[in-house]
C-alpha cells in the first residue's frame, strides 16, 4: 500500500484500511511516498495566473468572466474554461516562476513513484494519490503525449479506481476511471 502525503490521500487509506480490519483481512502499512502528491493547483492558480493575467489579454478575459460568474450557477463552468487555459500554458513549460513545481518536474516525479511501484511486479499494490498523478500514470501506460495527463485529469471522478496490470517491463491500463463501488450516484463528484 503507497499513499502521497496529502492529507486526503492518508484519510482515503485510513478508511479502506478500516474496511478491511472489519471483515477480518490483512491490510499492510501504508508507505507514504511524496511522489504520488498532487501538482500545487494553488500556486499554479496564484503566480502563475496572475502573472499570465497580466501578458494575456485572453486569458485576462478568462478570468473577468470566471470572476463575473463567480456567485451564479455556471461557477464551475467558467472557472474550468480558465483553469484549462491556464493548464495548457504549465503543460507546454510556457510558464515558469520560482517556488512553482513544472509540469517537466511534476511529470518527472509522479513517474519516479510509478518505477518504484513497478519494481514490486507481481505484486499487488494499492496506491492512494490524486487526479493528476493518476492522469499521468495513464498517460504513459498509453505513451499518449504529456498533455494528456492533465486531460485525464479532468475527467478523474474523486475516490474513482484506476488499475494497471504491469510485469516485465510492461505497463498496461486495465480499468480507468471506475465508480462502481459506489452505491449511491450522488456520492460521485469530480472536485
Amino acid at each position: 500500500v503507497v499513499k502521497g502525503s496529502v492529507r486526503r490521500h492518508a484519510q482515503t487509506e485510513a478508511e479502506v484500511a478500516k474496511v478491511y480490519a472489519a471483515a477480518g483481512l490483512a491490510w499492510p502499512a501504508a508507505d507514504e511516498r511524496p511522489e504520488w502528491n498532487e501538482y500545487d493547483a494553488g500556486a499554479i492558480m496564484s503566480v502563475l495566473g496572475d502573472a499570465l493575467q497580466k501578458k494575456d489579454p485572453k486569458f485576462a478575459q478568462l478570468v473577468a468572466e470566471f470572476q463575473a460568474a463567480f456567485e451564479g450557477p455556471e461557477r464551475n463552468r467558467f472557472f474550468q474554461r480558465m483553469f484549462e487555459s491556464l493548464m495548457a500554458r504549465w503543460v507546454s513549460g510556457d510558464l515558469l516562476a520560482e517556488g512553482v513545481e513544472s509540469f517537466a518536474i511534476f511529470h518527472e516525479r509522479v513517474i519516479a513513484g510509478l518505477a518504484q511501484v513497478l519494481k514490486g511486479a507481481g505484486a499487488t499494490v494499492a496506491v492512494f494519490t490524486s487526479g493528476g498523478p493518476i492522469g499521468t500514470c495513464v498517460q504513459h501506460a498509453l505513451k499518449a503525449p504529456g498533455e494528456t495527463a492533465v486531460e485525464l485529469n479532468w475527467r478523474v471522478r474523486n475516490a474513482s479506481i484506476t488499475e494497471f496490470v504491469f510485469g516485465r517491463g510492461r505497463l498496461s491500463l486495465d480499468s480507468f476511471n471506475s465508480v462502481a463501488h459506489f452505491v449511491d450516484p450522488k456520492l460521485v463528484s469530480f472536485r
